[in-house]
């Protein structure tokens, strides 16, 4: 089965599971009912069409799995979602908070010509605007070396490299507290509910599972204070 051969449904499907796959190495069918917005009992068709051709596995119980052919599909998917989200602040100027849900419709009308002639008008971006990583068209992702910001010690400082949770009212959450790809964050304190943090000189509380989708690497003061 071929991405044109794909419903709009089957394409959020497969993108929904590949996503809680990087998340938690399985896609349970609780999970992935709240990352679509359907109830649970509304799946089952639509999972077991998908087994059908050979692009999941489904263990009851436990999860579904993509296969390595469900992958592919699911990567090139996310290849279109994430140049939708390009396109729509790179070039429309939308707010990087508000595009995951647009880039959602959007994807499913862009051919792979116009993908090529995006990418290009767009200068090859690596990343979508909340860092997540663009896939190539051979179906390659780089991952930047990061690690979660719950794991960050008291008075280190890091760098936001992405967000995984696109979800609009967890981006504008933390929109408001000036957290997005790229800004310095110093964790000040850790208590056992929260964190509390200077973000670009602006001193805020961040609850754990607010920081759990933000994943962050050292940043350049650190490094000179671990070589000195």
């Amino acid at each position: 089965m071929s991405n044109a051969e794909l419903s709009h449904e089957a394409e959020e499907y497969l993108e929904a599971i590949y996503r809680l796959q990087k998340r938690s190495g399985v896609s349970r069918t609780k999970e992935l009912a709240e990352e679509l917005h359907v109830v649970p009992g509304s799946i089952t068709n639509t999972i077991e069409h998908l087994e059908k051709h050979g692009l999941v596995e489904h263990e009851p119980y436990r999860g579904v799995k993509l296969t390595a052919k469900g992958e592919k599909l699911a990567l090139d998917i996310l290849r279109r979602h994430r140049l939708a989200e390009r396109l729509l602040t790179d070039i429309l100027d939308a707010d990087w908070s508000e595009v995951h849900e647009s880039a959602c419709k959007l994807e499913h009308a862009l051919t792979r010509n116009i993908l090529t002639l995006l990418e290009k008008r767009l200068e090859h971006p690596k990343s979508c605007p909340h860092g997540n990583p663009i896939p190539t068209e051979n179906g390659k992702i780089m991952e930047e070396e990061c690690y979660p910001l719950m794991e960050v010690s008291v008075n280190e400082i890091c760098v936001v490299v992405k967000i995984t949770d696109e979800k609009r009212e967890n981006l504008l959450e933390l929109a408001t507290k000036g957290i997005k790809p790229n800004i310095s964050i110093h964790v000040i304190e850790k208590n056992p509910s929260h964190m509390i943090l200077l973000v670009e000189h602006r001193k805020c509380s961040l609850s754990y599972d607010d920081a759990a989708s933000i994943w962050v690497k050292i940043a350049r003061e650190n490094k000179h204070a671990i070589q000195k």
